[in-house]
This record gives structure tokens, sequence and C-alpha cells, in this order.
């Protein structure tokens, strides 16, 4: 086959061209350590080098989160350190108030100083993190976790959604605890009342503590099933318990409906889970037989408000059951709305209201009316409704109790002079243990609270941890796919050298051969 010049010549220069740039190629990548630079290179290991570096860029992100919500943590935590410092405090108070002995001025001053601890506890409640945002308030992180209402008591206005992040492929972590959880589940262990039915009109010759719940099992099993409770004192030392079906339960009281108020500890029993103290005035004696006193939890507390968008003036207050067996039935525990369709007609509809909400309970305004009935409560109203009126009513079931509400109660108790009044005086140390009961059990749920951040923060370890190690698992295999090989890379220049030599060599002799030598 014949071959011409020019033909030899430009194959001879693509030849050369080609190992010259293989042998460029080679020693780039032994002067750089980097085998991959383009995808042409190796496509199947560029292909595996963008997945690793897209993991990588995952776990630095992963990384700045663990970062965050160990910041927001830590915040927290110190948060609610200071908190349980100063309900730590609350309680001595608490505890010196009851010395007997104490006058009004001494438990007034007790009492300023528990509405310091109430405002620095507020405050601490409404912190806010380095951006500005309320730790506390879960994802409404721009409201105010607690706000003070016009009646001394406080609402938690967060939501029970704690924020969270993602700190690996399949694990989100929360960066920290709600206001609800740290502070809106304490046990309420003041959720029983006491009332004297007879005489009609009481002449505190004997009472009884309104309670202290020693067991919420046992009272959410027995003594809410068989309330209310009727006491029938039948002398100075004995009286009779029976329940709402009239059933004798004496038997199941402490003592037997034996007291004793002579003897340390003989005015105290228990029924079903509640701890209830005797007050006998023992300068009468002989005038305890015939009194009746009753005994029942709390009845839900009921908040009504007018929503901002009424037309009218008209204003829902003091809202209070009237029919226990229609509201336990009816009413719903997660609140109501109550919708005017008219200036007379109203509807009640369960929280949250939506358009397609089905009414549970109606009810029309006589004409000159002062109150509503509805679902077994009653509310006192003021002024004509306008058709669209609507009013939200909240429900305080007793069941919990939030510290800001138990530091405001005790300094209310404090403030109240007693002017040697035993039925005041037995009112303030029925509010002191109380305080003291809900304060223990607001101390707790601040520990409970503080150890779910504990337990995030050695998640945060454990996941920090397992990221390192996959990063650095990562990296290594980033490097064996993409970082040149020293050795082979070296083995591979030195024989791309020497065919490049001898394609030099080669070219030069056959170029010296030409038809003109013949000649």
């Amino acid at each position: 086959m014949r071959i011409s010049t020019s033909q030899y010549f430009e194959t001879s220069a693509a030849n050369y061209s080609s190992a010259f740039s293989a042998t460029a190629k080679t020693q780039e990548q032994i002067s750089s350590g980097v085998r991959i630079k383009t995808a042409g290179d190796d496509p199947v290991g560029a292909a595996k080098l963008l997945q690793l570096q897209q993991q990588s860029s995952l776990l630095t992100q992963y990384s700045t989160n663990m970062s965050t919500a160990t910041n927001t943590l830590n915040n927290q935590e110190s948060v609610l350190s200071s908190i349980n410092n100063a309900l730590v405090r609350a309680q001595e108070l608490a505890v010196n108030a009851g010395d007997g002995s104490l006058t009004d001025a001494d438990r007034q001053s007790i009492g300023a100083e528990i509405s310091q601890l109430q405002d620095q506890v507020l405050g601490l409640l409404n912190t806010k993190d380095a951006s500005g945002n309320y730790m506390f308030s879960g994802s409404k992180s721009t409201t105010p976790p607690y706000v003070k209402n016009s009646d001394g008591s406080y609402t938690y206005q967060g939501d029970q959604t704690a924020l969270s992040v993602q700190v690996s492929d399949t694990l989100n972590l929360p960066t920290g605890v709600t206001g609800y959880t740290a502070f809106e589940q304490a046990t309420n262990t003041s959720r029983t009342s006491s009332t004297v039915t007879s005489p009609a009109v009481n002449d505190n010759k004997v009472s009884i503590s309104p309670g202290q719940m020693s067991s919420e099992a046992t009272y959410n099993k027995s003594f809410t099933a068989g309330e209310p409770y009727t006491v029938t004192f039948t002398s100075d030392t004995q009286y009779a318990i029976t329940d709402a079906s009239g059933n004798d339960i004496t038997s199941e009281v402490t003592g037997n409906g034996t007291f004793s108020p002579s003897t340390e500890g003989g005015t105290q029993f228990t029924l079903r889970g509640v701890d209830f103290t005797l007050k006998v005035d023992t300068a009468n004696s002989g005038t305890t037989a015939g009194h009746v006193i009753t005994l029942a939890s709390t009845p839900d507390t009921l908040t009504p408000s007018r929503s901002s968008g009424n037309t009218s003036t008209a204003q829902l207050t003091s809202g209070t059951v009237t029919n226990a067996a229609t509201y336990t039935s009816t009413f719903p525990s997660s609140g109501a709305v109550i919708k005017f369709t008219s200036a007379n007609d109203y509807s009640v509809y369960a929280q949250p209201y939506t358009s397609d909400s089905k009414a549970i309970a109606t009810g029309t305004m006589a004409a000159g009316d002062t109150s509503i009935s509805a679902a077994g409560a009653t509310f006192d109203i003021s002024g004509t409704p306008a058709t669209g009126d609507t009013f939200q009513v909240s429900v305080n079931a007793h069941k919990t109790q939030n510290v800001l509400d138990t530091l405001s109660q005790l300094a209310t108790a404090m403030n109240t002079p007693i002017n040697g009044d035993n039925t005041k005086l037995l009112a303030l140390q029925n509010s002191v243990t109380s305080a003291i009961a809900n304060l223990s059990e607001a101390s707790e749920q601040v520990g409970i609270a503080r150890g779910v951040i504990g337990a995030t923060e050695n998640a945060i370890t454990i996941q920090t941890t397992e990221n390192t190690s996959l990063s650095l698992a990562n990296k290594t295999t980033q490097s064996d796919i993409g970082d040149t090989d020293m050795a082979t890379a070296s083995i591979n220049l030195t024989l791309q050298q020497t065919m490049l030599e001898a394609s030099q060599a080669a070219f030069a002799k056959i170029a010296q051969l030409s038809l003109f030598n013949k000649i």
C-alpha cells in the first residue's frame, strides 16, 4: 500500500500529539494529586464523586444544624435552671408564710418578694434567642408565650409544636421544649373544694379544707366517680360520708369517720386519693353535730371573650356550670364558640370552629334576658348582640396549673389581711398548702423539661460522632476515587515518555526516506 508523504506526516503528527497529551495529562495528575478533573477523565468515577460531594455538603449542613440546636438547648437549659431557682425560693417563702405567728405586715413583705419572683419568672418565660425569637412559644416564635390577663391570671399563647432541625438523612431533633411542655402540664393538686351546706348560714364552727390530691390515679378512678360527697357530722368526734348515690363510704376514709381536734393529725383524713383537714372551733364544744359539708371537684372555669370583628358592643361574662350532667355530656372540653344568628338566637360550636362546623346546642334569648344558657353552662350577657357576633369560651378544668398562676395566687393570699379572723387564717393556710404542693409540681415539670433537653443534647452528641465517621469515610472514598495513585501514575508516565521518545526517533528515521534518494 502506498502512503503519501503528506498522509504520513499528518498521521505522525496526530499520533505524536496524542502521546504528548497523554504524557502531559499524567504529569498534571502527578503534580496536582487529582486524577479526575472532568467527567471525561472517568465517567463512572465522576458520577460517584458527585454523589459523595453532595453527601459531604449535607453532612456539613447537618453539623451546622446541630451546633444551632445545641446553642438553643443550652440557652433554654440555662433559663430553666434560673426558673427552678426562683421556684425553690418561692417554696421557701410559702413554707415561712405558714407560720401562724406572722403578722399581716410580715406576710405582705413575703407577698412583695413573691410578686418580684412572679415578674422574674414571667420575664424568663418570655426570653428571646439570639435571632429575636421567643424560645418557649414553639412554632409561634414571634408571639410572646405568656401574657397577663386583666383578672391577674396568665395565658399561654404559644403552641405545642417544638421547632426541629434535620441532623441526618433520617433524623430530626427538636431545638428545645415548648412552654406547654415545661409549664402547662404541671399537675394541679388543688382541684377539689368543700362547701358548708348546713346550716344555711355558715357559723364557722366546723369546716373542711378544699383538699389536696395525693394520688392522681385514685382521684381519676374513684373520687370523680362518686362525687359529690356529703359529710354529715353526728357528734364532736364522729362523721359519716356518703357518695352521690347515697352509699355510705365512711369505712373507706382513714380513721373510719372518727376525728380528734386535740390529737396531732387527728383532724386529717384521706378520701379516694384526696387529703382533707378538718377545722373545729374547740372553744364551742357540742356544736359540730348536724353540720353538713359537701366535697367535690372544683367546677370548670369558663372564660368568655368577644371577637374583635363583632359589630355590637355586647359582652359575655361570668360563665358558670349550671347543669353538671348536661355540661359533662355536651360542652366541649376544648372550648366553645357561641355565634348569634340573630339578635336573639344563638348556636354553640366546638373549638376549633370552621365554616363546616355543626352546632352542638342552640338557644333563644327572650326580651329582657341578662343571661344565656347552653350545653349546661350559663353566661351573663350585657348589651344587644348583632347577627354574626361570636364569642370564644375557654375551659379550665383545673387539672393543671402553670407556675405563674400559682405564684399570683400565693401573692394574693399573702397580701390579704387576716386581722385575727380565724376563717381568713384558715383560708390563708389552705392557700399556702396548695401553693407549696403546686410549686413542687411545677419544679418537677421543669425538671422533666430539663431532662428532655439533656436527652436531646445526648442524641446530638451521638449523631455528631456518627456524622464525623461518615464524613471521614466520605473523604477517604473521594480520595480513593478522585486522587492520583502516584505509583501507578509514575509508571504510566515513564511508559508514555518512552513511547513518545520512540515515536520521535521513528519519525526522524522515516522522515529521511525519500524518492529523491533513488534518483
